[in-house]
């Protein structure tokens, strides 16, 4: 039957309409970018520093957003996820993000006992992680990761810093030469601690600082008084600390209980960045701890940043501020923020792919900053 001249003129109209239908589709998908959060919301984690990553990250979001997204036309939808601080939660979480979210980047991560894994997981899927804030070395050591990226500092420039702290100040902060300070070495046994740990001690035989003891724990251990008695029979006149959180308090607890001694105590970053937390629990005595986080101080020093970022780190930090009521702005939402922002301003837009910190008294009172610049954005940062 031949076909009329308005049979015709409806089919190309409804054809034309189903073309601008999908089209209308496509170009609404292209102007949203997909990013899953993946923080440990609940768990032991969350206190140490990771609800403040993930409050960072999502301050990031919204101003790009508010700017009208990424480039001026790619709104930013955020779907979080909680690794609940267990290893098997957070892959089985960045799967579900990946296969049934639809995600187009994976943006987050606290621990590096999750990232380790994450990352080889998300390598092998094609897709790309953006880690905010694990910052273990072994992430990326002896890896040719093309689509996982981390754009701060590594596990090894905590101990670069933690040598040249001791180095250069020494005779004036513990009336001490730096070959003649005894350092006691104790962290968590995952990836995190150990990568600490390990540069410590690395760094600091190198300057000929003397470690008398290096020992880790489990960070969910009970107890650690074993560990505290070791440190006195040990005579360290400074300790480095790589924990994260109830371990630090439980630690700081029964140091303070034992009556352990020492001139100075380094935390690296983790818990000892939840300075409001740690006041709850030891008041006043809080200001007795030093943190040899390197990227705070840095990303919080507006005579450090770039034109045009204090403003920036300003609004981050009154928002932080007003979403928690914290008078404290930990590091962690920094990092998150930094971060974040950093990925959806620049690499969401084009990824890139790169082959490639007197005499001893119970907590005795000494604070640390770090002069390590912070690391350039890659994936091969190890």
């Amino acid at each position: 039957m031949p076909t009329s001249r308005r049979q015709l003129l409806k089919t190309s109209a409804a054809a034309a309409a189903a073309l601008s239908l999908d089209w209308t589709r496509a170009q609404a998908q292209a102007e949203t970018l997909r990013i899953g959060l993946i923080y440990d919301l609940t768990g032991p984690f969350a206190a140490g520093g990771s609800v403040a990553s993930s409050i960072g990250a999502q301050i990031a979001i919204d101003l790009v957003n508010e700017k009208g997204g990424i480039g001026g036309k790619t709104k930013i939808v955020p779907v979080a996820a909680d690794s609940q601080s267990k290893p098997d939660v957070a892959i089985n979480e960045a799967e579900r993000l990946i296969s049934q979210e639809k995600i187009d980047i994976l943006n987050g991560v606290y621990a590096s006992s999750h990232a380790v894994p994450l990352a080889a997981k998300v390598e092998q899927q094609k897709k790309i992680l953006w880690i905010t804030t694990a910052v273990s070395t072994a992430v990326f050591k002896d890896k040719n990761l093309q689509y996982v990226f981390r754009a701060q500092i590594h596990s090894d420039q905590y101990g670069q810093a933690f040598a040249s702290f001791i180095t250069e100040h020494a005779k004036a902060k513990l009336g001490m030469d730096p070959k003649e300070v005894k350092v006691a070495l104790i962290h968590e046994d995952g990836p995190y601690g150990v990568g600490v740990a390990s540069a410590d001690d690395a760094y600091a035989k190198q300057a000929g600082i003397q470690v008398v003891l290096r020992e880790g724990y489990s960070a969910s251990a009970p107890d650690l008084s074993v560990l505290v008695t070791k440190i006195k029979r040990a005579k360290a006149d400074v300790i480095s600390h790589v924990g994260y959180n109830p371990d630090i308090t439980l630690f700081l607890r029964q140091a303070r209980e034992s009556g352990l001694r020492f001139k100075m105590l380094f935390g690296a970053g983790a818990g000892y960045s939840q300075l409001d937390k740690l006041r709850a629990t030891f008041g006043a005595d809080i200001d007795n701890f030093c943190n040899i986080d390197p990227v705070p101080a840095q990303l919080l020093d507006p005579a450090k940043l770039a034109p045009g970022m204090g403003d920036l780190i300003k609004t981050m930090v009154s928002r932080y501020q007003a979403k928690t009521g914290a008078t404290d702005v930990p590091p962690h939402c920094s990092m998150g923020f930094n971060q974040t922002w950093c990925c959806s301003t620049t690499c969401c837009r084009s990824p890139r792919r790169n082959t490639a910190a007197s005499s001893p008294r119970p907590f005795a009172r000494r604070r640390s900053t770090s002069t390590s610049p912070p690391a350039a954005p890659s994936r091969a940062m190890a």
